[in-house]
């Protein structure tokens, strides 16, 4: 009995240090593994917000594209209606695919200011569809739909925790052809 209790501290120090080690080790990968998963959906978020972006940008360039069938001057390479729709209806498709992923990773206000870019789009869709159309419509719509793109990618980079200012406007339609020709 007398050696068993010589050695109790030294037993105990091995229970405590064994302990402690475990939950240390535990602490840690645990911290490992949060941070892991947080930059996995960080990627996963970045690339989901990126291509519906990129798809929301091909259907509004379908629709822009319309609208120089129409004899809109802001955008060089006409297509008819008969052949844009049906290309826009794709478009609308693939959006909405990407539209579902949106849903599924990203926060409130980022999925709020994609919905308010969308339905910015789809006014000028109506547009395209309706045929004539007053050129101060239809660039009311544009500039619409440009501060609601650069909303959404405000509210992207603000999700994605990139710091910095925003990147400057897109505002649509551009004075480019006013510039050259001043």
């Amino acid at each position: 009995m007398t050696v068993l209790l010589d050695q109790l501290p030294a037993l105990i120090g091995v229970v405590v240090g064994s302990v402690a080690s475990y939950a240390t080790q535990n602490l840690t990968e645990r911290r490992k593994w949060k941070r892991q998963r947080d930059e996995r959906w960080d990627e996963k978020r970045f690339e989901t917000y990126a291509r519906y972006g990129n798809v929301l940008k091909a259907q509004l360039r379908i629709a822009q594209r319309i609208g120089a069938g129409l004899g809109f001057s802001d955008v060089v390479d006409p297509l008819e209606p008969a052949e844009g729709l049906p290309l826009l209806a794709e478009a609308e498709s693939l959006r909405g695919a990407e539209w579902e992923a949106v849903l599924l990773v990203g926060d409130a206000a980022t999925i709020a200011a994609a919905r308010r870019w969308h339905e910015t789009v789809w006014g000028i869709e109506l547009l395209v569809r309706e045929g004539h159309v007053e050129a101060e419509v239809w660039t009311k719509a544009h500039r619409l739909a440009s501060a609601a793109r650069d909303g959404f990618y405000q509210n992207a980079r603000r999700d994605l925790g990139i710091g910095g200012e925003s990147p400057p406007s897109g505002e649509w339609p551009r004075d480019w052809r006013a510039e050259l020709s001043g």
